[in-house]
């Protein structure tokens, strides 16, 4: 195998997002709906970013979701942690989506309706006012939804025993708070019918999340030079939040996807010597 690097720093290759963007427009429906899937830092946001700009180099309309808009905000959270368990104060798992909203949005977007798609200010941590949503007044021709855990779905609750890391140890020892995100994805299985065709961006595994979402985060601090995004240290405490979920859809995404493109750890799509071009 060989590895094809990004054209430029952070960027996938211009053939390799024309190729995706081919994939995503044979999708059912008019318009589809095209799942991107992918650990956190694996390069969603930015493969879905370069389709929407190629798309309109050639007269195509597209809309850019992500499952992370629909985090609930500050308050709802607070609402969650006061009822629940106090680790839902903090957005991230399964249980901090909107799922009512994002069902909501992406029929609008399917059926040629105007919609306001939200904004998260991950940096605040929470959902902007709606007068600050992307509004969009015209058809569509092709929907990107991209996010980290797609086509998830609930654990057996034995899986649910033993505590995944120190958080889970420490601070999740009756398990409450795992039980109701797993019950939780019973829910966002109304999000993945609405998904017409998907991709997985399938990295190296999770122990490359953690460098990932710091490099993620440094980037979000150099777009931001005059507001305090997370520090290492809470990038990697806030990294394992999202474990279980992931290391559970990480094993099963191959099989619930229709395209899966192999990542090198610096997320140049790697390609093989025979056979398909990429897998």
């Amino acid at each position: 195998m060989r590895n094809i690097h990004h054209a430029k720093q952070n960027d996938f290759a211009p053939w390799f997002v024309a190729d995706i963007l081919q994939h995503a427009l044979a999708t059912a429906g008019k318009p589809g709906v095209y799942g991107i899937v992918g650990l956190q830092g694996s390069g969603k946001s930015t493969l879905a970013a370069q389709m929407a700009a190629l798309g309109k180099t050639m007269g195509l309309n597209i809309a850019v979701v992500s499952i992370d808009d629909f985090y609930f905000g500050k308050r709802e959270r607070k609402a969650l942690a006061r009822n629940i368990h106090p680790l839902f104060v903090k957005r991230g798992p399964p249980g901090t989506h909107d799922v009512a909203l994002a069902c909501e949005v992406l029929d609008k977007l399917k059926q040629g309706k105007p919609a306001c798609i939200p904004r998260f200010d991950k940096i605040d941590d929470t959902r902007l006012s709606p007068s600050r949503w992307q509004k969009i007044d015209t058809r569509v021709d092709l929907v990107l939804l991209e996010g980290w855990f797609l086509f998830a779905t609930p654990e057996a609750e034995a899986a649910l025993a033993k505590p995944l890391n120190r958080l889970e140890r420490d601070l999740d020892s009756e398990r409450v708070w795992r039980r109701y995100c797993n019950d939780s994805l019973k829910k966002y299985e109304s999000i993945w019918k609405r998904i017409d065709r998907s991709l997985f961006l399938q990295g190296p595994g999770f122990d490359q999340v953690k460098q990932w979402r710091w490099q993620q985060e440094q980037s979000l601090q150099a777009a931001n030079p005059d507001r305090k995004a997370m520090t290492k240290r809470e990038v990697e405490e806030f990294v394992l939040l999202f474990e279980r979920t992931s290391r559970n859809v990480f094993s099963k995404l191959p099989k619930l996807v229709d395209r899966v493109v192999l990542l090198d750890k610096n997320r140049s799509p790697i390609i093989r010597a025979q056979g398909p071009s990429y897998c």
